[in-house]
């Protein structure tokens, strides 16, 4: 009874609206966001229409070989949906179109990554249970560090002793625009200890900010006007989200960044619900980073899962 259709652009109006609708989208999942890198990714979402013909269901995603997956440019997105008359009877069947539909299309597997529980307005785990009854098989855990703004502050007595100390610089913090000087800081960190590039060049991050102003923000701390550490803040529905944090090598050890999260968990996101430091783990979740995890464990943040599962077709 569910029809699924491959989105064009002709659909995008009707694909925008609807996820701004829905009980567990972001931003992100707007066209105007995912397809900044649309030269990268062969575009494959779908969108699932009722017996009337009624939009209930978008999925971002994109496809290599005979593979089509959760969007590989987006860190979460499966199934988007409303919470009005969606159920999990809605979701079992909306799998099973699905799997029709890619086997029809030829595809032999789907990379599904589920969308984590504090990027959601309402309930939207319908999704786990269908991955489950079609016997997907979890294949990559990231785990996020995400402190509950609701409860007292849990900061450790380390990191309070150190906040103490910093407090005593000059160091000061502040929203900036200058997203280049935090390129700088980003580039020279990431090559050094990694070898690696941000995910996002300067120019494309940028463009974003321009696109999404309210959501995407560079907030700094400054030592005789220079930035030396900074963090991208993403603001997803009730979360703040750090997209990208780094610091100058010589202000590793002077309390830059603890200054910093400190403005942003105690009086800049105070009414948010959530304030996810990001996930400290690589190799599909094989490799933890403890030291990272023990620092963002000094400000209360404590884990949350980042799913991905594979499924046979």
């Amino acid at each position: 009874m569910i029809e699924i259709k491959r989105y064009t652009q002709e659909n995008r109006p009707e694909w925008d609206e609807f996820v701004k609708r829905c009980k567990n989208a972001t931003f992100l999942h707007l066209r105007n966001y995912m397809d900044y890198h649309s030269d990268r990714f062969k575009d494959f979402s779908l969108m699932a229409f009722n017996e009337r013909g009624k939009l209930i269901a978008v999925l971002p995603a994109n496809f290599v070989d005979h593979t089509m997956y959760s969007h590989q440019g987006l860190t979460y997105g499966g199934w988007l949906t409303l919470a009005k008359h969606f159920s999990v009877n809605t979701m079992m069947d909306l799998f099973e179109s699905m799997a029709d539909f890619l086997r029809k299309n030829e595809f032999t597997k789907l990379v599904y990554k589920t969308v984590p529980h504090i990027f959601h307005q309402y309930p939207a785990e319908e999704d786990m249970y269908a991955l489950f009854r079609y016997d997907a098989k979890l294949v990559t855990v990231n785990i996020s560090s995400v402190v509950d703004l609701t409860q007292p502050n849990l900061f450790s007595q380390s990191t309070k002793q150190r906040l103490k100390e910093a407090q005593k610089s000059n160091i000061t913090v502040a929203e900036t625009q200058d997203f280049k000087a935090f390129w700088k800081i980003l580039d020279e960190n990431l090559e050094r200890k990694y070898g690696a590039k941000p995910v996002h060049t300067i120019e494309e991050i940028e463009l974003l900010h321009s696109r999404f102003p309210k959501q995407i923000r560079l907030f700094g701390a400054f030592q005789n006007n220079q930035m030396i550490a900074g963090t991208v803040i993403f603001e997803i529905a009730d979360t703040a989200h750090t997209q990208y944090i780094s610091t100058k090598v010589e202000a590793e050890d002077n309390g830059a960044l603890r200054l910093l999260f400190n403005e942003l968990i105690t009086k800049v996101y105070k009414n948010k619900r959530y304030f996810d430091f990001g996930t400290s783990n690589e190799d599909n979740g094989h490799y933890l980073n403890r030291n990272l995890i023990e620092t963002k464990a000094g400000y209360g943040a404590r884990g949350v899962a980042y799913n991905i599962f594979e499924l046979n077709l």
